[in-house]
């Protein structure tokens, strides 16, 4: 056997299963019933690979799959599908983000079927910020499909082999397909409605947005349990790690849909170490989603503070001694010779 065939990486061992739709680590850990641990890097200011690669080895070993950010905050950057090719030839499991506020239907297809010839096996379908909100507010915006009607494209390129023309695709993308969902912006019930209307366009697992209000989530969750949606839907709720109650109010006052109760603030407030006790917040919301029904793994979004991943989740027990895959430069090495 290939010597680098002997190489295995925890979570390399998942097998793929009946009723996968792509090859990729990510979805097989979902379907094997593993608590996920998925997470974010913004694309560099820069066009050296290196760069990207410095930024997801901090995750090694913690995170199922990494999302490649898409122009978040209407912010020109690397694109989200360079930086999933990059990951993916190093073996890591990138998500690439399409957001439809700068591209056509026509460049979106196009993108997605390049992305899967790389080797991309997760996309997430978002509407996108507006380009007022960015660098560039004079940028012109496309909003030629939202996040559903791009779910629904995408579907139909994957499972009908076909483009939105009606035109035949050779060969078909095998993607797993996601979105998201804002769970803390009652009233709650539209918001189930809403995932409700994703899982049925194609949408087969859900990142939220940040989760600071466990009691909000557990009305949401219970809603979506009850109405079936679990069960053809992964779902994944959003932390993030705090570094101060001033972040929080920043946050809270800055970005929309983001819900941050005046609890957590003052608890932050309170501290004599503000920076450890964000983490120590993060850490106890972990503890606690997990044990929510109907709850498949968690996001963690820590901008500027992604040295602190590892940190958070090891502390927080939520992989139960499972390892993720790490990067692992003896296999790279290998694949070179």
């Amino acid at each position: 056997m290939n010597k680098v065939q002997d190489i295995v990486h925890p979570g390399d061992s998942v097998r793929i299963l009946p009723g996968h739709v792509s090859h990729g680590r990510f979805e097989r850990v979902l379907r094997a019933g593993h608590f996920a641990v998925t997470t974010e890097i913004a694309p560099p200011d820069s066009c050296d690979p290196e760069e990207v690669l410095k930024r997801a080895r901090v995750f090694d070993g913690y995170v199922d799959a990494i999302n490649a950010t898409d122009g978040s905050g209407a912010h020109c950057h690397m694109s989200s599908l360079a930086v999933c090719a990059i990951l993916t030839r190093f073996g890591y499991s990138p998500i690439i983000q399409i957001s439809c506020r700068d591209r056509n239907r026509i460049a979106i297809q196009g993108d997605l079927l390049g992305a899967a010839a790389l080797g991309v096996c997760n996309a997430l379908s978002l509407t996108g910020d507006d380009v007022t909100a960015g660098d560039h507010p004079d940028a012109k915006p496309v909003f030629d499909l939202d996040s559903v009607s791009l779910l629904q494209t995408l579907k139909i390129l994957r499972d009908e082999k076909r483009f939105l023309s009606g035109r035949p695709l050779e060969s078909a993308p095998d993607l797993f397909l996601g979105s998201t969902i804002n769970p803390f912006v009652p009233p709650v019930r539209n918001r189930v409605d809403q995932l409700a209307k994703k899982i049925e366009a194609g949408a087969q697992y859900i990142q939220s947005q940040y989760c600071f209000d466990i009691e909000m989530l557990k009305s949401f969750m219970k809603r979506a349990v009850d109405d079936g949606l679990t069960q053809n839907c992964f779902i994944l709720i959003g932390v993030g790690v705090l570094a101060s109650a001033r972040t929080a109010r920043w946050l809270r006052e800055n970005v929309p849909g983001v819900h941050i109760p005046d609890i957590i603030i003052s608890r932050l407030e309170g501290a004599e170490d503000q920076k450890t006790e964000g983490r120590n917040i993060c850490v106890e919301l972990m503890q606690q989603i997990k044990e929510i029904v109907g709850v498949s793994g968690i996001h963690v979004m820590a901008y500027r503070q992604e040295k602190y991943v590892a940190e958070v989740v090891r502390k927080s027990g939520v992989l139960a001694g499972r390892q993720p895959w790490a990067f692992n430069r003896l296999e790279n090495d290998l694949r070179n010779k």
